[in-house]
């Protein structure tokens, strides 16, 4: 009984934040201030990873640009 098998895995949301950078990872942590969340990081062939942070009612979403602004009008599409 001395193999544990059971692993301590990391919150799902952290590996996200790990494709992201440091001005990405500031407006993000800012956003959690305010209920938005890191939803899902689209990776595009030979381009930038394309994050995508929900609000807290899941009413509205938007981007996080590589310089740490926030991308509310983008033409992203999401599926329901």
């Amino acid at each position: 009984m001395g193999n544990e098998r059971r692993h301590q895995t990391q919150r799902p949301g952290r590996l996200l934040e790990a494709k992201l950078n440091t001005e990405q990872l500031a407006t993000l942590h800012s956003l959690e201030t305010f209920g938005w969340e890191l939803k899902f990081v689209r990776m595009p062939l030979f381009q930038d990873a394309v994050p995508v942070v929900f609000d807290g009612s899941r009413e509205k979403f938007a981007i996080l640009n590589p310089d740490g602004t926030l991308d509310e009008n983008s033409d992203i599409v999401i599926r329901d």
